[in-house]
């Protein structure tokens, strides 16, 4: 019976860890999200202008 607390701290420390990993794995999404978004804003604009003929 002496074991249960170190199998809940385990399972404790697993789950913090998974949502650190969670954590940074979303602001790397979100990062190169909004990269992808303003090059994508930016070639509309571009194309969006008037030619000059």
């Amino acid at each position: 019976m002496g074991g249960k607390p170190d199998i809940i701290k385990a399972i404790l420390l697993i789950f913090s860890i998974g949502l650190v990993i969670t954590g940074f794995a979303s602001i790397h999404a979100s990062e190169s999200k909004s990269a992808r978004v303003s090059s994508l804003v930016g070639s509309v604009q571009v194309m969006n202008q008037p030619l000059n003929r």
